[in-house]
């Protein structure tokens, strides 16, 4: 889905949204980029069907297409938890000239704990399918095997677990990722803030904090 007003940057923003969650989780965000002069794609895919490789390839190459045919230079993404993953994997396997920087909201970066924990039983693995395994922290997940950020980064990541969540964590967390496995070596800048996992998008903070970074490299102090 494309989100625009009169795009006098000539830049782009594609959307990626995280595990189990749909486009519709990202309309708050591409709402707020449009209205600052971004073309947006608010990228859809079926997350629980196919490993993150096959998620990446089949969803990332369209939402590129599309704002090539909107006369865009500079695209940039901001991705949602497993998004950051399918983009981590792309981006290693492929290059993509008019990349420009890149934010992601709780990714998990270096897997996560509670996906360690859930990924044993037979009900996570039917619901989340291939991908949601994908993200543990060990030698065998896939976010331990793409290698540092070698892209203009930011990551925002929250502290604020639902209640329960945080049981699964030797740190601070989100509820879904900790604090210190968001972080990603190679990253320009890193920003922690008061949220949970699962509405980190929507906050009105966090939204202003990704549209300063595409615009200057840095977040807001």
């Amino acid at each position: 889905m494309l989100y625009s007003t009169m795009n006098t940057q000539r830049e782009g923003v594609i959307l990626l949204h995280g595990l189990a969650r749909t486009r519709r989780s990202m309309r708050s965000l591409a709402l707020f980029l449009g209205q600052r002069g971004y073309t947006v794609v608010n990228a859809g895919y079926r997350s629980c069907r196919e490993p993150i490789e096959t998620l990446a390839q089949s969803t990332i190459p369209p939402a590129i297409a599309q704002l090539r045919r909107q006369g865009v230079a500079t695209i940039h993404c901001v991705t949602h938890s497993m998004g950051g993953i399918l983009l981590r994997f792309f981006l290693s396997v492929e290059r993509v000239p008019e990349l420009g920087r890149v934010v992601m909201l709780s990714p998990p970066n270096q897997g996560s704990e509670l996906v360690d924990c859930l990924c044993r039983f037979a009900w996570f693995r039917r619901v989340f399918g291939p991908a949601g395994c994908q993200l543990t922290t060990g030698t065998e997940g896939l976010p331990a095997r793409l290698g540092p950020a070698d892209f203009p980064l930011g990551v925002i990541t929250g502290n604020r677990p639902a209640i329960g969540l945080g049981q699964f964590f030797p740190g601070p967390n989100d509820g879904k990722v900790s604090v210190a496995r968001a972080q990603l070596a190679g990253m320009a800048d890193f920003l922690e803030v008061g949220c949970g996992h699962s509405l980190i998008m929507r906050h009105r903070r966090v939204q202003e904090q990704v549209a300063h970074f595409l615009g200057n490299g840095r977040f807001e102090r």
